[in-house]
This record gives structure tokens, sequence and C-alpha cells, in this order.
């Protein structure tokens, strides 16, 4: 599933109920996390819940960004399958340039997301621009 794809899905359902639901499912479906990875290093500063965030260089010109995360909570999981989708696969600069408040509007999580779950939001999206112009 591609980041348009799941606005396209997201504007279908209407009900927050069932949005949750594909939040959790498409958390449920993030690549997995290796456990010796999940270290103090590897941990999202400003995060309520348990969020652990690795990011890799893939070889090109220049290289693109993968990203792994997990965390402890369901709905968190799902928020970061929604980053992964929109910036995986980008080069440091392309993911500077994604507007993920406006990606963050058209999912309605500003209306729907408690302030510390948008702010857990918000700092890890933080944390993936610094660790993508790391890796660059």
């Amino acid at each position: 599933m591609t980041i348009d794809e799941l606005l396209e899905n997201f504007e279908l359902i209407t009900n927050w109920e069932d949005r949750y639901r594909v939040l959790i499912d498409l958390g449920r479906n993030l690549p997995d996390f290796p456990e010796e990875a999940k270290t103090e290093e590897n941990r999202v500063e400003g995060c309520t819940s348990q969020v652990w965030l690795l990011c890799n260089s893939l070889p090109g010109e220049p290289p693109r960004i993968e990203l792994r995360a997990d965390s402890d909570s369901f709905i968190v999981k799902g928020l970061l399958a929604i980053l992964l989708l929109t910036y995986s696969g980008h080069t440091a600069e392309e993911i500077k340039r994604i507007d993920i408040e406006d990606i963050f509007r058209q999912l309605g999580l500003e209306q729907n997301l408690s302030p510390n779950r948008r702010s857990g939001f918000f700092a890890t999206v933080e944390t993936i621009h610094a660790l993508a112009e790391k890796a660059a």
C-alpha cells in the first residue's frame, strides 16, 4: 500500500472507529523489528508510548532511506506505519520536502488523536528527519 492509497481508503471511511481499526491493522503489518534494537539509542524522545526507530541508507546516488519502527501501542504502531509509507524509499532531500502536516490533515488525524499522540507523532517526524539527514 502507498500513502496515496491509504488517503483514498480513509476518504471512504467516515466512521472514526473504523479508521482506528484500519490504523491498528496497519500497525499489525509493520515489518518485524529486532528485539535487540529496542534500545535507548533507538527510542524516540517525546512519545508517551515506547517508540523505536531504525534508519538505514540504501545503496544508490543519492542514497534512499529505509525505515523500521515499533511501539508498545497498537494505535501508535498504525501511526508509525503511516510514517513508513510516507518516508521509506525516499532520499533525505525528498523527506525534507514532504508535507506531513498536510497528510496528517487529509487523514483527519488532527481532530481525532489526543494531544499526546499528536505530539509523539511529530516528535517521530523530527527524529526521522534527523536520522535521514545523518544517513545521507
